[in-house]
């Protein structure tokens, strides 16, 4: 018991110990993460208030159990399209909340048989794509909201025709203000005195935002129509609040479609969550690393409680993420606190927060979408070389020319093409060497291992040697020998024989000794094994 008393305080201690950095990240995230939850819901063809549960489930519970100590979960837009047509296909919304229980409990299932190693598998170049790719669409997506346009925003594929016929002043004058704010703020004040680093920026932007509408925003030059505000639901009263609530429809269990959704959700809620955990701990300034099992687990746990409650799926989400560290988040507290700000807005402020212009909160993502694809990462990215920028860029490419995953799944095929040739054209190295009088003397180092993928590449530059030839073949580095390669270098000999072709290997005693078949292939063969 006594124990248990002491981790809990060094628990809570370590959890409070940053609160002066964690709480104002909070607040960053929570006005990111408000319209966020709202539209993801929309899109969806879910309530409004669905979005916000998830937001909150995703923030105080996932980010409790959570071992990642700057990822912020939500409601994701790379789930929209699923959720969608799963509404539509089974029927009610009621029916699809049991598919999103059984998704986390799948989920769950899947952290505890230790499937989270798969984020492991992800080339540094992919992540840096997707976070580069993040950062583009995030840009390109505000651009409406920062000029006011009214129109219907499809923010897959942004369609700016007639965009420069709708422009509002108002959203216009509040984007200019808003953007001043935050880069002068950060860039400037904050270097130059402690206080202003003591009010994050984007809450300064929020006010002078509102007050801008009070003023100036409710008729004039600078108005705002009201779908150019945050639209939270407002409740006429407890009834009214509990009323939002949806609940699930338990007798979906009879349903196989049920199952097929939850299956879907889990699979791809689960690689949305490691790829963003990945991406995640390469922006911490910590370097910390987040135990993904336990990531799976916390989602899980976090999708199960989301869909009693009527809220949509959730997974960990690398815009909030990115708001959250570059925030100055130091530990979890941030995402945690952020859930109870949600919560706590929409009981008591949902009033409020509708005077809130989105002009506001487009500039926030505006500069975090700047600062994810930055024209010096590009730069950079080109400097390391072709096996890093190809994967790099094909990705960046092809996530915003499709989707997420889909992009995703793109540039994982390129980086491990890359991987694949690199392999291919290092699997050894020819040398062409003049030894007692013979000029034709070929030397051919090989590598530590040696699979059938390199077998192309032996076989074109063995099959171009002369008659005549001398070859040695050194294996004195080599540790893997592929039985593929055993058996064609077996076949070469008899061609060598045939072409007069003089073969020496070259192996240590412990070398290649695994090879069951490796003297039976050379002992009788012409060549001679050197010691």
């Amino acid at each position: 018991m006594i124990y248990g008393v002491y981790t809990t305080n060094l628990y809570s201690m370590s959890l409070f110990k940053h609160w002066r950095k964690d709480f104002p990240a909070s607040l960053v995230v929570f006005f990111v993460a408000l319209p966020l939850c709202l539209g993801v819901a929309l899109a969806s063809g879910a309530p409004p208030f669905a979005g916000l549960i998830a937001g909150v489930v995703g923030g105080v519970v996932v980010g409790y159990l959570s071992g990642s100590s700057i990822g912020v979960s939500g409601p994701a837009a790379g789930l929209v399209v699923i959720v969608y047509n799963a509404i539509n296909d089974l029927g009610s919304y009621e029916l699809f909340l049991v598919s999103v229980i059984l998704a986390g409990i799948i989920q769950i299932a899947l952290g505890v048989f230790r499937a989270g190693v798969i984020g492991y598998y992800f080339p540094s170049a992919v992540i840096k794509g997707m976070l580069s790719a993040i950062g583009i669409m995030i840009f390109v997506q505000q651009i409406p909201l920062a000029f006011g346009f009214t129109g219907d925003v499809n923010t897959d594929r942004i369609d700016f025709s007639g965009l420069h016929d709708q422009i509002s002043p108002g959203a216009l004058f509040v984007t200019l203000i808003s953007l001043g704010i935050l880069l002068l703020w950060d860039g400037i004040l904050a270097k130059r005195n402690k206080i202003f680093k003591l009010v994050p920026a984007p809450l300064i932007a929020v006010v002078v935002g509102i007050v801008i509408y009070v003023t100036l925003g409710q008729s004039g030059f600078f108005a705002l129509h009201e779908n150019q505000l945050v639209s939270v639901p407002v409740p006429d009263g407890v009834a009214s609040f509990i009323g939002q609530f949806t609940f699930p429809d338990f007798s979906a269990l009879t349903q196989g479609d049920v199952y097929v959704t939850a299956f879907t959700i889990a699979i791809v809620a689960s690689l949305e969550t490691l790829l963003s955990v990945e991406a995640s701990d390469k922006l911490d300034p910590l370097k910390r690393q987040t135990p993904t099992n336990k990531e799976l687990v916390a989602q899980g746990v976090g999708n199960a409680v989301s869909g009693l409650i009527g809220g949509i799926p959730i997974t960990q989400v690398v815009v909030r993420s990115t708001a959250n560290v570059m925030s100055g988040a130091v530990t979890k507290l941030s995402a945690i606190m952020h859930g109870f700000l949600i919560l706590m807005s929409v009981i008591a402020i949902p009033t409020l927060l509708n005077l809130i212009p989105q002009a506001v909160l487009a500039s926030v993502l505006l500069i975090i979408g700047y600062k994810l694809a930055k024209p010096k990462s590009f730069v950079q990215m080109y400097k390391l070389g072709k096996t890093q920028f190809i994967p790099f860029i094909v990705t960046v490419v092809g996530i915003v020319s499709t989707d997420l995953l889909k992009g995703i799944m793109i540039g994982l095929t390129v980086g491990l093409i890359t991987v694949l040739l690199k392999s291919y054209y290092n699997s050894h190295q020819l040398l062409l060497k003049e030894y007692q009088g013979k000029k034709n003397l070929f030397h051919i180092n090989f590598a530590e291992e040696v699979t059938f993928i390199n077998k192309g590449r032996i076989i074109k530059e063995l099959d171009a040697l002369e008659k005549g030839a001398y070859l040695e073949l050194d294996f004195r580095k080599t540790k893997v020998l592929d039985y593929d390669i055993l058996e064609y270098l077996d076949e070469f000999s008899v061609k060598a024989k045939n072409n007069d072709i003089n073969i020496k290997m070259i192996a240590e005693n412990e070398t290649l000794e695994h090879s069951k078949s490796f003297r039976e292939y050379f002992g009788h063969r012409v060549f001679q094994l050197q010691h």
